[in-house]
């Protein structure tokens, strides 16, 4: 391991916007702040916004700026991406944004139900070959519903994979999700100013090569809970 890596993991644990999962045994003991994200971390009654698969934060730090009456927590594995994020969001002074370091399968550990309102999927492995491993597909999608409200929530997708895009909207109907936008090229179709003027690293990259990045809203229904767990 590099010793730039090295560093930045170190910096990582002197963060205050930054929760990492090797500090928590939330399987058995509980994340602190379950069900308190609000009003022990954020310290007011904002909607609780993620983006999964956040990466190095553009996406999450940029719609914080946009959004000052919303809370953004980017979620990632990766500590060495989340460093950068982090702390720019510390240099910038960005209070309505925080990180999270963990597996997003172990998402309902660290939210409580009805915590989350809304989720951005920003540039998501296709998973061409590993359907069941898709950050927008059935198995996923109910973890999310156990952190939504019962009434449900919103997913935003927006991608560079066609064949993701595709994937998605035909399967709606089947899972009764509801796509509220379908916006297929978003630097052509126009759409709201947030999905054009807040790009990632990799986006950057595949403008360039001249790819199609689409967007797809998403309203996931009504949560009827079960006797199964996470």
């Amino acid at each position: 391991m590099g010793k730039n890596k090295l560093r930045r993991f170190a910096e990582n644990e002197t963060f205050e916007n930054l929760y990492q999962h090797h500090n928590f045994n939330a399987r058995t003991d509980g994340f602190p702040l379950k069900g308190k994200w609000q009003n022990e971390y954020f310290k007011n009654n904002n909607p609780i916004v993620l983006e999964l698969g956040c990466g190095k934060g553009e996406y999450t730090l940029g719609l914080a700026k946009r959004f000052p009456d919303s809370n953004f927590i980017g979620i990632d594995r990766k500590g060495a991406r989340l460093w950068k994020g982090a702390k720019e969001g510390i240099e910038q002074n960005i209070t309505n944004a925080a990180f999270l370091r963990i597996r997003i399968e172990d998402i309902a550990y660290y939210f409580e139900q009805g915590e989350v309102t809304e989720i951005w999927i920003t540039f998501p492995d296709p998973q061409l070959q590993k359907i069941r491993r898709r950050l927008i597909g059935p198995n996923m999608v109910s973890k999310y519903r156990q952190i939504f409200p019962l009434s449900g929530g919103i997913i935003h997708l927006k991608t560079d994979s066609r064949e993701l895009y595709d994937y998605v909207k035909e399967e709606a109907p089947r899972q009764e999700w509801i796509i509220e936008e379908d916006i297929f090229d978003i630097y052509k179709e126009g759409g709201d100013a947030h999905l054009t003027e807040i790009t990632t690293f990799y986006e950057n990259i595949w403008l360039k090569e001249g790819k199609i990045i689409s967007y797809l809203k998403i309203k996931i229904g009504s949560y009827i809970p079960d006797n199964q767990h996470f």
